[in-house]
């Protein structure tokens, strides 16, 4: 086994990372050799490691971590983007989330990456009609991490959801490329509509905690939401919008406000 993880993980190198540093971690704490083993260690492909992580979280007394391992078994050999996207999230959550100091860790401890990758295999799940079983994923994700996902959701790659309490995105959201958001985020509708009411999320996008984006808008490209600022109105790309309701404060500040994390306001607003 081990000689053939080495072997893949010669082509792999986000996997090949993260077994080096799962060895190391058991050499330091002896005591999380267990975890790391079966965690980690055991398999030879992050796809399993992923498919073994989620089913473990997620399972319950209703339904057994061997099912719902062999749901995400089947569902990463049927779709390889679930993976890339995978590993783009674990380098975007160790680019910008100064906590991250490992490639191991989103995978071992931090819920919001756990959650992200739980969605994408409900939502293939949801594109393969199994919508009951997207429920059940979906349903999990909100007991055991306090993360509520529509499956239906369309969320891009390089995503990272710090702390990520209390995150809900609807039905019919989009999220785009490396979007970087903070705990008690909401894409939420307005009432009770029953068609696209979600908001559309363009790529590198920076939403900060607490702030709400509801209705069926479009928020540019590369634009900031300030923390606790409640979003109404469609945002231009590369602007800063804060207040309640959220309003145009001036420019993003930086081409890449998702990557550069800074939510301070210039003194000029």
């Amino acid at each position: 086994m081990a000689e053939r993880r080495a072997k893949l993980a010669e082509v792999d190198p986000v996997w090949k990372r993260i077994v080096v540093e799962a060895e190391a971690a058991v050499r330091d704490e002896p005591l999380l050799g267990g975890m790391v083993h079966y965690s980690v260690l055991h398999y030879p492909t992050l796809e399993q490691a992923l498919a073994y992580r989620i089913a473990l979280k997620l399972s319950n007394g209703e339904m057994s971590d061997q099912i719902l391992r062999e749901i995400c078994d089947e569902a990463y050999a049927a779709d390889q983007g679930l993976a890339q996207a995978a590993r783009a999230d674990i380098m975007a959550t160790f680019e910008r989330d100064p906590a991250c100091h490992r490639f191991l860790q989103p995978l071992l401890f931090f819920k919001g990456f756990q959650a992200v990758q739980a969605y994408r295999v409900a939502n293939w799940l949801w594109r393969e009609g199994r919508k009951d079983m997207a429920y059940f994923f979906q349903m999990r994700c909100s007991e055991a991490f306090g993360i509520d996902i529509h499956p239906a959701a369309r969320i891009g790659r390089g995503i990272m959801i710090d702390h990520a309490h209390s995150i809900v995105i609807g039905e019919t959201a989009v999220v785009g490329d490396n979007v970087s958001m903070l705990h008690s985020v909401t894409l939420g509708g307005t009432g009770k509509e029953e068609e696209d009411r979600h908001p559309k999320i363009g790529d590198g996008v920076l939403i900060g905690a607490g702030a709400k984006v509801l209705g069926n808008i479009e928020v540019g490209h590369c634009s900031r939401i300030a923390a606790g600022s409640v979003v109404l109105q469609p945002v231009p790309p590369c602007k800063t919008v804060a207040g309640v309701p959220a309003r145009i404060v001036g420019e993003a500040g930086c081409s890449q406000p998702s990557v550069s994390m800074d939510q301070l306001l210039s003194e000029q607003i």
